[in-house]
């Protein structure tokens, strides 16, 4: 049997694997070919003007003395700098002074964003005419305390958003491991809340039955649930613009409006879009980090949104790109000398008790990607092909087992697996999830 190659996007490039000898291709699967909209301009205006759940955006920032703006950071493709300038018109129209409105990064835990890159995501014109600031999730003095939700989640939120009398949320809706789906309220919790937040309400999904919850609906979701609670607790309008993306990162639906019931039309178009069908588990699936190339937190969601197609004791071989390598994703100080069998053995038994260890060198609103690690390592069998990852990091964890080399991935990858393996192909792993026989 002729060994069959394959072609994922890699950058602004493409990556070609060749597959064992024995492998069977059961499939390459990727995003609907849903087409763009033909006028990404006017379909947003129609967005503002014609909302889900709310009056038009200058309708409903007339008369408000300071606005926020809250955009999401780099790690998200939300092509905001085609947005920005005609919302920025909008509220002008409305009768907000240029100078009462500011503009935040959703950068959640992540790092700050320089002035180049500020420019870059909202356009140049939009930042010389508005003052921007980072959040700072670690800086008690930039955070107003709101109340605790319902399920014990301290709410601290960033205190220009708090003290702002309306807010515009700027975003994208795509697949998402553990909110379910991206965009909504997401830009407040985690994108401009404080770290005992951001830890509290990612921890709600450190438990078996919800540590995946990618496509799922977001009603049956505790974390998204909450965060929504939280970011309620404003008590002042909030106004989302949310696109849902092709596999091009082209706009493929604008919604806008309330940041539930338009978050939620929104979800039905990803899911249309991202949510493939699968004939069954596979014994190994190939999963490719695009379009979340940004650095290895956001790498990890390519293994996560796809790990069910993958039968119990299965390979997952991720490929992740990692242009940033580890980015601002806190690692353990000290090496762990444990290889993937032994981790098995170790999460078997610390998952029961996960809440209550302490992770030495790192913050707790990393220990939901342990959690998934561990519930990960203790079913498949997993070997990345990261090839920005220092050699430091990977002595540090073993049990990850991350190679910059391809090829020697691939062996490591086929020495799990069975000769004549089944394969699901994930090219855009990113945002794709699989949607398994009912």
């Amino acid at each position: 049997m002729s060994a069959a190659t394959i072609t994922v996007p890699w950058g602004n490039s493409e990556l070609e694997v060749t597959l064992p000898a024995g492998w069977r291709l059961l499939g390459v699967l990727s995003p609907k070919g849903l087409p763009p909209v033909p006028d990404v301009e006017a379909e947003l205006m129609d967005a503002l003007r014609h909302p889900i759940g709310m009056p038009p955006l200058r309708e409903v920032a007339a008369g408000k003395a300071r606005v926020t703006i809250v955009v999401d950071d780099l790690s998200r493709p939300t092509p905001a700098a085609r947005f920005l300038p005609h919302i920025l018109g909008e509220l002008l129209a409305a009768g907000v002074s240029q100078d009462s409105i500011t503009l935040i990064p959703a950068l959640g835990v992540h790092r700050a964003m320089s002035q180049q890159e500020m420019a870059d995501k909202v356009g140049a014109e939009v930042l010389e005419r508005v003052q921007w600031h980072n959040h700072a999730f670690y800086e008690p003095r930039e955070l107003v305390f709101l109340g605790t939700t319902s399920r014990r989640t301290p709410v601290y939120i960033n205190r220009l958003v708090a003290g702002a009398d309306f807010i515009v949320s700027v975003g994208c809706i795509e697949p998402h491991v553990i909110a379910s789906f991206g965009g909504g309220y997401k830009n407040i919790i985690p994108g401009v809340a404080g770290q005992v937040t951001v830890a509290a309400n990612h921890a709600l999904n450190c438990r078996p039955a919800t540590f995946n919850m990618v496509g799922q609906p977001p009603e049956q979701n505790p974390m998204r649930l909450d965060l929504e609670e939280g970011a309620r607790m404003l008590n002042k309008p909030v106004f989302i613009v949310n696109a849902v993306l092709n596999a091009a990162l082209q706009p493929v639906r604008i919604v806008a409006g309330d940041p539930i019931a338009a978050h939620r039309a929104g979800c039905q178009t990803s899911a249309e879009l991202y949510g493939v069908r699968i004939p069954g588990p596979a014994d190994v699936v190939i999963a490719n980090s695009f379009p979340m190339e940004t650095d290895l937190r956001q790498g990890f969601k390519s293994l996560a949104n796809t790990i069910r197609a993958l039968r119990s004791g299965g390979v997952m071989f991720n490929l992740i790109r990692a242009r940033e390598g580890i980015g601002d994703m806190n690692i353990p100080a000290r090496r762990i000398p444990i290889g993937k069998r032994g981790m098995r053995t170790v999460a078997t038994l610390v998952l029961p008790f996960f809440k209550r260890l302490k992770l030495g060198g790192m913050r707790d609103d990393d220990k939901f990607f342990i959690y998934f690690a561990l519930q990960t390592l203790k079913r498949y069998d997993v070997v990345f092909y990261a090839p920005t990852i220092p050699a430091e990091i990977s002595k540090r964890l073993r049990f990850l087992d991350f190679n910059v080399d391809l090829g020697v991935a691939l062996q490591k990858a086929a020495a799990g697996a069975p000769a004549d393996a089944s394969v699901l192909v994930f090219p855009h792993a990113g945002v794709t999830y699989p949607i398994l026989p009912a």
